[in-house]
């Protein structure tokens, strides 16, 4: 439907579809209303569930979609640009209450979670927050570390979820579960990086899992980061073209043939620093889907993406210029890492879907360090070679049994296949020691049921159960999952979410072999974890959301050493771990998230969220103890507001900030005299007082201002995203001077 609008303002199109959530299958005829304009304005989806509007001035709406018989829902912040049409697939859960019952109360779709199985602990990411909130730095990784519960450092995007290791996160991309898709992944840090691989071009609105996730997700511990593709512009072609400090990025998108429903979706991006120079960094990564609708036989997508990281510097060869440990190191490491694969997703009929994906992953990493000694020769420190693939089958079929019940239920097989060696020199003056040296196959098997029950208006009941068995070494899982909901009067919820979940390891730590080459750590078992999750939501009128959630979550089964504080809870970036495990450690983490969240209105949005929480765990040596991650306390508010400037209002001026007030890392004693008595000084720790030492508080401010120019089919941003704009002095761990002889 056309607007009515000043001839001199940018234009540009909203337009979509309307699904049933349960089945996939389009809704003809339900009622789609562009709210927040000059002039309000609705329109009905057509027999295919498509709906459109035409000549929509540039600025930012809100829709509300309504259908009888189903929960009417707002889809709001969507941002209209004259350079790109808005491209929305909308779902509607249906709804027991009959005509005449009640009045049903539209829900505003960024509060809840594109999957509707999760009650507790979940929150839908949008791509266009991770463009536009300070510190977003258009990543998600980064965007996730401003909700309750969540930490981040600056160094790395690591997500430290409620005082977990990121190593305990799981990533997944089109239901399939990738390598940490960040450049430099799992070099300062296992599961962090510097730079998200992901782009916010081809990116679909996602979901983020903080705890007692459903039980399609498994083999994972703290979290879940649930990614979407979007579906290229099946109807005209649209480019864009971004160049900035950290690098260049251009992407297309459009049908591959005019009238044809079929459409491709692509983003490229090449380092700065690779363009100017042969020293140093360099990143590059492809991102792309292909989607094909057919009539009858449902619809196929090609998708993937893979990123390639080189990180070369040469150790200082002028003594006197010696400061640190890093000056006299010489180290070239390359990364390759990706995943790519083939879905199709099909209707059964007018209550079911049935999807399936085949996919390959591949994380490749070849480091090798190199040490200068007094003599400024070369000694070799350590080599990690390591490749790994995944071959993944997943399907599943959703059906619904009536309003009242809906399920999932669907199996994973994935195909390992490893090739591996790491070499360390303890000190470094000593020969290299062979810690894992292996290659061959195995296979990690899983399934899983869950299914929805609206009980009533006012109650809903999930259960699933989820299995995994690892052919490795014959361990075995059976996870219950359970959530209850009680829909409260004046838009409020109060849910219960219950979990047992569980992760295998990185897959060196299974092949360690002893000074007489047996394999001592073949039988580990999976670290195990109970969530236990308090829920409550409130929907202040339309534009203000807060969140409650209190939670406690015990793990146990850890891998630790006997006798000692070690334990994998803690685990950063010990690659060479050479002594006998033994799953007997444990772990606690409680706490209480708060989010308070004021939605885009009128240019302006705000969100204050606030943690409270300890993480400890109990080692081999039978003591508790403060994890790494226990920062105690988590603090952030987010405030934004936009402008429509310009001749006739055309253009966009915003201004975000982001201030975060959190615990100071934690940290072990030095143990001095040990560290001098060695003869490469590396730094060693009292570990029998593990993290006892923790850091002032850290205060941390980012910005971001951006300058939106709209033209007829044209856009030009011009923006300045700026991290730690405060300057905070992040600690990045210990290292011996050798100009002062002490350790800084």
């Amino acid at each position: 439907m056309p607007l009515v609008l000043s001839a001199q303002l940018p234009i540009q199109n909203i337009r979509g579809t309307v699904r049933d959530a349960a089945s996939n299958t389009p809704l003809p005829f339900a009622s789609v209303v562009l709210k927040n304009a000059v002039s309000p304005t609705g329109v009905s989806t057509d027999s295919l569930g498509n709906f459109s509007f035409t000549t929509v001035p540039v600025g930012r709406y809100d829709i509300e979609v309504s259908y009888m018989g189903y929960d009417p829902v707002i889809v709001s912040e969507i941002l209209l640009t004259s350079a790109k049409e808005v491209v929305l697939d909308i779902t509607l859960q249906e709804n027991l209450t009959s005509l005449g019952e009640a009045i049903v109360r539209p829900t505003v779709n960024k509060s809840q979670p594109i999957n509707k199985m999760a009650l507790s602990s979940a929150r839908m990411l949008s791509v266009e927050e991770a463009s536009r909130f300070a510190g977003g730095f258009d990543d998600p990784a980064r965007l996730a570390g401003t909700f309750a519960g969540v930490s981040t450092n600056l160094g790395d995007n690591g997500i430290v979820v409620r005082g977990n290791a990121p190593k305990f996160l799981q990533w997944r991309l089109e239901d399939v579960e990738i390598p940490n898709p960040n450049h430099f992944s799992d070099v300062a840090g296992f599961g962090g990086g510097g730079l998200t691989a992901l782009s916010s071009q081809v990116l679909g609105n996602s979901d983020f899992f903080t705890g007692a996730f459903p039980a399609e997700y498994g083999n994972a511990l703290s979290g879940v980061f649930d990614l979407k593709l979007r579906t290229g512009n099946n109807q005209r072609m649209e480019n864009t073209a971004q160049i900035g400090t950290i690098g260049i990025d251009v992407s297309s998108e459009g049908p591959f043939k005019k009238g044809n429903e079929a459409s491709y979706l692509f983003n490229y991006r090449y380092s700065d620093l690779g363009l100017i120079s042969d020293f140093g960094m360099r990143y590059q990564d492809l991102s792309l889907k292909l989607n094909f609708p057919t009539k009858r036989a449902g619809t196929f997508s090609v998708w993937g993406m893979g990123w390639i990281d080189r990180f070369k510097e040469d150790a200082e060869m002028n003594k006197d210029k010696w400061e640190y440990t890093d000056d006299k190191e010489s180290f070239d490491t390359k990364i390759y890492s990706g995943a790519m694969g083939i879905s199709h997703r099909i209707s059964l009929n007018n209550s079911a879907y049935w999807k399936t994906t085949l996919a390959a992953t591949v994380n490749r990493i070849d480091t090798h360090t190199d040490q200068l000694d007094d003599q400024l020769l070369l000694q070799p420190e350590r080599v990690i070679k390591k490749t790994d693939w995944n071959f993944v089958l997943s399907s599943y079929i959703n059906k619904r049994f009536g309003a009242r019940h809906t399920n999932r239920t669907g199996i994973s097989l994935t195909g390992l296949k490893y090739d591996m060696l790491l070499k360390n020199a303890d000190p470094v003056s000593s020969p290299l020691q062979t810690i894992s040296d292996e290659d061959g196959t195995s296979t990690l098997l899983s399934a899983y049921t869950n299914s929805s029950f609206n009980l009533s208006d006012k109650w809903t009941f999930n259960a699933g159960l989820y299995g995994q068995y690892f052919i490795l070494n014959k361990h075995y899982s059976i996870e219950p999952r359970a959530g209850l909901r009680y829909n409260l009067s004046g838009n409020k919820s109060i849910s219960l979410s219950y979990g047992l979940h569980s992760r295998t390891e990185l897959l060196n730590y299974y092949f360690t072999r002893n000074d007489a080459g047996e394999l001592i750590n073949k039988d580990l078992n999976f670290t195990r974890a109970h969530h236990l999750v308090l829920s409550y939501d409130w929907n202040i009128g339309s534009n203000y959301h807060l969140r409650v959630e209190p939670y406690v979550q015990y793990l146990y089964e850890v891998p630790v050493l006997a006798d000692s504080s070690f334990s994998f809870l803690n685990l950063k970036d010990e690659w060479f771990v050479k002594d006998k495990l033994v799953n007997k450690g444990k772990g606690l983490n409680y706490g209480i998230d708060l989010t308070f969240e004021k939605f885009m209105s009128r240019g302006f949005y705000y969100m204050l969220t606030a943690s409270l929480f300890s993480s400890r765990y109990k080692g081999g040596d039978n003591i508790w103890r403060n994890t790494r991650y226990n920062r105690n306390f988590l603090i952030n508010f987010l405030i934004g507001k936009e402008w429509m400037v310009g001749r006739a209002k055309k253009n966009m001026f915003s201004a975000n900030i982001n201030l975060a007030y959190q615990g100071g890392e934690r940290y072990s004693p030095v143990d001095e005299q040990v560290t001098l008595a060695r003869p490469d000084k590396e730094v060693q720790y009292n570990e029998s007082k593990a993290f006892s030492k923790q850091l002032p508080a850290a205060f941390i401010g980012h910005f971001t201002v951006s300058y939106k120019i709209n033209r007829k089919r044209v856009a030009h941003e011009i923006a300045i995203k700026m991290l730690n704009a405060t300057f905070y002095d992040e600690y990045m761990g210990h290292s011996y001077n050798y100009k002062t002889h002490g350790v800084d």
